[in-house]
């Protein structure tokens, strides 16, 4: 029922070694097929902990969810990724984002772009990415030829135009930023909007391409925010089944409902936020029979 499906969690900050290896070998025990590491500043860096991750865990694949791609230079960031896939055996997905956090980038001492730039960056990143991982004679070598898969994550027309073109992974972000900061949820409609584009875009990929979502919040009373959401993220708290990043209702309407998506959308490939990791443990064990 579910082969073709697969579950990530994306891991927040440890205190310590010893948490991080046991968050890390508690997620693989509950069913995630990944683990994530987001990029942000204040948490841990992206490759020491999926180093880590890799060492305390057997199958999970270990996922950046996902670099900012200004902050890197590409050659700098292909030995990075191409290291770490070696070390791990190949179990690295390598997620790229344009970055939204203009107090990140002032923070590390980067000029934060406009919105096409950043998008551009992603686009020259994810080309010079392919052609190191292409050219025998780049060192290291990535441990699978075309080195790890490519994630490229957004929203927008121009960043999906170039998901479409490089990516292995599209992660539909299912949020925007409005003028406030505020992290605003699209709506379900708006997603076959943009499932609809890439379908346009594909071209002779069409069929090759996964497709990630992020869901944001398991709701089992239909109603209501969770404590642990931050109060940045925005949606009709009053149809939340409008939302393909909002679940709904019992472990398995949520799993009824995860199955509507790939059927509807394609959408095969689905990440929680660290804090719901034992709330989606239930339906992850549905759909795995």
């Amino acid at each position: 029922m579910s082969e073709d499906l697969r579950f990530g969690v994306a891991l927040g900050a440890a205190t310590s070694r010893s948490a991080w290896v046991e968050r890390c070998r508690y997620a693989e025990t509950l069913g995630f097929d990944v683990i994530g590491v987001p990029d942000h500043l204040g948490m841990l860096a992206p490759f020491p902990a999926m180093m880590l991750a890799a060492e305390a865990t057997e199958r999970v694949r270990l996922n950046t969810f996902v670099l900012n791609a200004p902050f890197y230079s590409p050659a700098l960031l292909a030995r990075e990724a191409a290291t770490v896939d070696l070390l791990t055996d190949g179990r690295v997905e390598l997620g790229l984002g344009a970055g939204y956090a203009a107090a990140e980038f002032e923070r590390a001492g980067i000029p934060f772009p406009s919105a096409r730039d950043r998008v551009d960056r992603v686009g020259a990143t994810a080309a010079a990415l392919r052609a190191a991982f292409d050219d025998a004679q780049h060192t290291p070598r990535p441990a699978r030829p075309g080195g790890p898969p490519l994630f490229i994550a957004g929203w927008g027309d121009r960043l999906l135009r170039v998901a479409a073109r490089h990516a292995d992974i599209v992660g539909l972000t299912g949020a925007r930023t409005d003028d406030a900061g505020r992290l605003r949820l699209t709506t379900e409609a708006d997603a076959a909007g943009r499932v609809a584009l890439l379908n346009d875009l594909w071209g002779e990929r069409a069929g090759t391409v996964e497709i990630n979502t992020v869901i944001q919040a398991l709701l089992p009373s239909g109603r209501g925010r969770p404590e642990r959401l931050t109060a940045r993220v925005v949606w009709d708290e009053e149809a939340p089944e409008d939302y393909i990043s909002v679940l709904v209702g019992t472990p398995r309407d949520m799993a009824d409902r995860l199955l509507e998506l790939r059927a509807r959308y394609g959408v095969g490939y689905f990440t929680v936020l660290d804090h719901n990791l034992e709330a989606m443990a239930p339906v992850i064990a549905l759909l795995r029979g």
